[in-house]
């Protein structure tokens, strides 16, 4: 079934001049390009293509890729503005429309905004949003304590982070959870702690629990090895000091080395941990 907005491996059913015609079911027959056309096409018969609407409403397909596609959120800068609304890059030669109705507030050219990518069912057309609100949360988050998630770093408040959880709900980051400055809009891994009663998603950027202490007693160790042995740092040393050197929480590294203490891996000394040999 042909998505729009989306990308579609589609059979060739002709070839012309222009380019060559693909099988769009329902939609009927679609054209690529000629420039778009390769001989791998020709020979495979077929062809995997970001398909859309061009100027005159009519479906085409491509080999380019936009920067985001229907479903996704992506934060997007304004090419120009007129009566219709304001036109966004998304690195396709049509540009992508942010109706007024859409916007939060009046778009300005050369500013980059967040947005969510839809497909308006009655034309076809692929639009974008401002309104992220009305694409987020609309399904209960089921979520397990520790379960791995996909996050998009949307904005930086006075309580931390707000995220996008997989494209589909809000989440927050708390910012004594954070221990590194966050890139808006990057993309990274983080980790359920808790799906609280009114739906609300807390985040964790390390896997909570004893889960993570593996990972970072690797880390200890092979600081440790890498310094002969021995460091000047213990569970009475200061948070900063400990982010410093280790680049994580207090609590995360004693449980660490409670961990690696138990194993009989490390000896506490007065002035810090060492290595047993």
């Amino acid at each position: 079934m042909l998505e729009i907005g989306k990308i579609n491996t589609l059979q060739v059913n002709r070839e012309t001049d222009n380019g060559v015609y693909l099988e769009g079911g329902d939609h009927g027959e679609l054209l690529m390009p000629k420039k778009f056309v390769t001989e791998e096409v020709k020979e495979k018969g077929e062809a995997e293509v970001f398909v859309y609407t061009d100027s005159e409403d009519r479906l085409v397909a491509t080999t380019e890729t936009p920067l985001a596609m229907v479903g996704e959120f992506a934060r997007l800068t304004v090419k120009a503005t007129s009566t219709f609304g304001a036109f966004l890059d998304w690195g396709l030669p049509k540009d992508l429309l942010v109706p007024f109705r859409e916007q939060r507030s009046k778009m300005q050219e050369g500013n980059a905004y967040w947005v969510y990518i839809y497909l308006d069912l009655l034309s076809n057309r692929i639009a974008a949003s401002a309104k992220l609100h009305k694409f987020l949360d609309n399904t209960p988050p089921e979520y397990e304590k520790g379960q791995e998630v996909d996050l998009i770093i949307l904005e930086q408040t006075d309580l931390g982070y707000k995220t996008i959880v997989n494209q589909e709900h809000s989440g927050m980051l708390y910012k004594n959870q954070v221990f590194h400055e966050l890139e808006l809009g990057s993309k990274t891994k983080g980790y359920v702690s808790k799906v609280r009663e009114d739906e609300k998603i807390d985040l964790l950027l390390d896997k909570p629990g004893y889960g993570k202490v593996d990972a970072i007693s690797e880390k200890v160790l092979n600081e440790l090895k890498e310094n002969r042995g021995f460091m000047a740092v213990s569970d009475k040393s200061s948070p900063d000091m400990i982010q410093a050197m280790f680049g994580i929480s207090k609590k995360n590294f004693k449980k660490a080395i409670g961990g690696l203490y138990k194993k009989k891996l490390i000896t506490f000394e007065s002035d810090g941990i060492k290595l047993v040999e």
